[in-house]
């Protein structure tokens, strides 16, 4: 069965996107995954240029079905960045495919506002929620904190984190929808109950490594320190 798992991870500026300067120096990773046999794919955070990535991916035989946003900014779905900059994202490509986008149901509305895509293109989970690909099941754990309805993607043992941690510190806490109590409560609790075996795949390359077990970077990452509400807020609020 695990041989029958395909996984890709793409930084951009690096895998696709590379003369995207912005795209160079957001390091930011999109993934792809699903089933060889049915030759099912799913992107994770189509940005930049979507289109490679489908092209991509297609390169490897799959043919991808869906796309889940794990955030709304823009550097994940597409949109303007400081109002300066428009990247591409999850509206670009549903211009060439026509496939569900999968978000936590907090998220529909700040996915909506930053690309222009309508609730009908949009499927809103809830944490729990398994989207089956083939014979594999992704699980979608919501883990609000970076923004009110991010979430994180468990796959085959791969944790597919989006800003909500890195494998050294975490996403900000200070932008429109954060809340660093809620951060503190995912990282405690929600992602704490995770096997440490688990390997963390983020969502920018912020260390030299691209990805790591969970038990590494909880003994490494110092946003992991906080035992209490009271240190957390202390140190990030």
């Amino acid at each position: 069965m695990t041989q029958s798992f395909y996984f890709r991870q793409f930084q951009s500026g690096m895998d696709f996107a590379k003369s995207n300067p912005l795209a160079v120096q957001m390091v930011n990773f999109s993934y792809a995954f699903g089933d060889r046999q049915s030759g099912e794919a799913l992107l994770v955070d189509p940005a930049y240029d979507p289109q490679e990535l489908v092209a991509l991916v297609e390169a490897d035989g799959m043919r991808v079905v869906g796309a889940i946003a794990t955030h709304y900014h823009p550097d994940h779905v597409g949109g303007m960045l400081t109002g300066e900059h428009h990247i591409e994202g999850i509206e670009e490509l549903l211009e060439q495919i026509d496939v569900p986008i999968h978000v936590q149901r907090e998220e529909v509305e700040w996915v909506m506002a930053r690309t222009s895509v309508g609730p009908g293109s949009l499927v809103a989970h809830q944490s729990g929620d398994l989207l089956s690909i083939g014979d594999f099941a992704a699980t979608l754990i919501h883990t609000p904190g970076h923004s009110p309805g991010s979430q994180c993607v468990l796959v085959e043992g791969r944790l597919m984190s989006g800003d909500t941690l890195f494998l050294d510190g975490c996403g900000r806490t200070d932008l429109p929808g954060s809340d660093p109590e809620q951060m503190f409560e995912t990282l405690s609790r929600r992602l704490a109950e995770l096997p440490g075996e688990v390997i963390l795949f983020p969502g920018h390359r912020y260390s030299p490594d691209s990805s790591s077990p969970l038990a590494a970077v909880r003994e490494r990452n110092f946003v992991l320190a906080p035992t209490t509400p009271e240190q957390w807020l202390a140190m990030f609020a």
